[in-house]
């Protein structure tokens, strides 16, 4: 979308699968990307699990010691990437869990800086790193809707994904609603980021202004359509495909 919004003139159509919103993960709290505080708390690096970054600190993937670690890459893949009880074959299950575990860690990398917040969940994003760049402190999309020439677009997701959700397993303001994280300030303050709401309100502005669009639900997916549903997925790409 970003290069879209750059160059839309190279873009022929565009095919998006599970996309993030269009205001980034974590912190907004409306369809047109309210931040739910001025410095983004809950958002980039901070949004991060520490307990799986240290398995990938460590390259621990699957260690014998912690095998029903729900932090470890195997677990974490096989729980939120896909939807369970899928599971791809146990060797490319190996070659899967092998590429996350070369994952490069740090502030400058995976996740990046986190921040001190004094807003609620304590955690704001900071300068540096790939999950600060999915905050909306650095993330904004919506210009996607106004771009000339308006190429087709296909938005292919999974009905049962966890990650970019209304009711995402990423997002503090869920996670805080349903008790897993202690001290959530409560709906008014900071509700669930309606992710997919948003995504959907930014395509049909796109719409509006003369562009198009098909969205593509997968039944019975996770968050990797390509991956747990191929022939599906690959049904929808050929038929979208100019």
């Amino acid at each position: 979308m970003q290069y879209a919004i750059d160059h839309p003139e190279e873009v022929a159509s565009l095919t998006l699968s599970c996309p993030i919103p269009p205001y980034g993960m974590g912190g907004t709290k409306d369809i047109s990307g309210t931040p739910c505080w001025s410095d983004y708390a809950g958002s980039g690096g901070g949004l991060v699990n520490p307990d799986f970054v240290r398995f990938l600190e460590q390259s621990m993937g699957d260690d014998p010691r912690e095998p029903d670690n729900p932090s470890s890459p195997r677990n974490v893949m096989n729980a939120t990437y896909f939807k369970p009880p899928f599971r791809v074959a146990r060797g490319r299950e190996e070659v899967l869990v092998s590429e996350i575990l070369r994952t490069k860690v740090g502030n400058y990398n995976y996740p990046g800086e986190r921040a001190p917040s004094p807003n609620w969940p304590k955690v704001a994003p900071g300068r540096w790193g790939i999950v600060n760049a999915f905050s909306p402190k650095y993330c904004d999309l919506s210009a996607f809707a106004e771009i000339q020439p308006r190429p087709d677009v296909l938005w292919v997701r999974g009905a049962d994904d966890r990650t970019v959700s209304d009711t995402s397993a990423a997002d503090f303001g869920y996670l805080g609603k349903t008790g897993m994280v202690p001290d959530w300030p409560g709906d008014e303050v900071y509700p669930p980021q309606p992710m997919v709401s948003q995504i959907r309100a930014v395509l049909q502005e796109y719409v509006a202004g003369g562009g198009s669009y098909r969205e593509e639900v997968i039944a019975d997916c996770g968050h990797t359509p390509h991956i747990e549903k191929p022939e599906a997925f690959r049904r929808v790409l050929i038929e979208f495909l100019p």
